[in-house]
């Protein structure tokens, strides 16, 4: 089948390898422009346009879709079987909703109708949930809210949304592999969203990712790990921003207020919160590297006392 792939990050490269070792014609790949990225400002295409072109697929990267009549054209000369969607990043017009035989068809790092938009990852992580997933879906001009292909669910447990990336960009890739026929032949199932029961998952900020004491361990924890390994959840120590690589909750708790380092050793940094305590095990102070806190104590001494906000 003949299938225009549209993505841009790390999370939609496996789609594209795995609709290409299947055998399936790519005969344009879209992503975004290239941005100059770092202090030099060196030009950086993103991860999809690098994997196209060393596939040797060719690539366009619109500034704009709206009103942008040659790519229309040009996607229309194509006259695609299916336009494929991972994490592109712009919002498609109708008429390139309507161009493909067999529609355009996303794959989005949730359990629709659940976490719709652009951080679905991590909110679950953050979110504490139980269990994520992905959803091959039917795009509609709505954000996330076409009709559901199918699902396949994965548990959260104590992974980081780093992790999860690479879980669910896996586990998307194969099941749209395994979808595509199904669609094309009609026999795939099509289920309408329940916009009842719809919740969001907007882009999160780096100030989210500063740790709140009066918040229970487990959702401090649950913030440090929707936070690994971008932005990075952080605490202010000693007037200084100090990323948290890792924590876990304490067993114990204490009689002092909330953000309040009660223990330093080896094992952590043991500092009070709502419920209990929660323990940081891993760090990086600014212009440093992350390092376990066993060794950060070996070079620094952490007063008990000390107030991390």
């Amino acid at each position: 089948m003949r299938v225009v792939f549209m993505g841009t990050p790390d999370f939609a490269v496996p789609a594209l390898e795995a609709l290409n070792k299947a055998g399936h014609q790519i005969p344009l790949v879209v992503t975004k422009p290239d941005v100059a990225k770092d202090r030099g400002k060196k030009i950086q295409s993103c991860p999809v346009k690098a994997k196209a072109l060393e596939l040797g697929l060719n690539v366009e990267t619109p500034e704009k879709l709206k009103n942008n009549e040659a790519f229309f054209e040009k996607l229309e000369a194509i006259a695609p079987d299916f336009i494929v969607v991972a994490a592109y990043g712009k919002i498609l017009p109708k008429r390139v909703l309507d161009t493909p035989k067999y529609g355009c068809i996303n794959i989005h790092a949730s359990l629709l109708p659940e976490y719709r938009g652009a951080a679905p990852i991590h909110r679950a992580v953050i979110d504490g949930k139980e269990e994520t997933g992905v959803t091959i879906m039917f795009m509609a001009e709505g954000m996330d809210t076409g009709d559901i292909c199918v699902q396949k669910k994965t548990p959260v447990a104590l992974k980081t949304t780093e992790e999860l990336f690479d879980e669910l960009s896996a586990m998307g890739a194969e099941l749209l592999v395994e979808t595509l026929p199904a669609i094309a032949d009609g026999t795939a199932p099509r289920i309408a969203q329940d916009d009842a029961m719809a919740t969001l998952a907007p882009m999160v900020f780096k100030e989210e990712g500063i740790l709140d004491y009066t918040k229970t361990s487990r959702e401090i924890c649950c913030t440090v790990r929707g936070f690994y390994s971008w932005p990075m959840a952080s605490t202010v120590y000693n007037g200084q921003m100090m990323k948290v690589h890792a924590a876990r909750e304490g067993e114990c708790a204490y009689d002092a207020a909330p953000g309040t380092v009660v223990k330093a050793d080896k094992k952590g940094i043991v500092v009070a919160c709502k419920d209990g305590s929660v323990v940081l095990e891993r760090i990086q102070m600014p212009g440093k590297k992350a390092m376990d806190v066993s060794a950060f104590l070996a070079g620094n001494k952490m007063e008990i006392g000390t107030v991390l906000g």
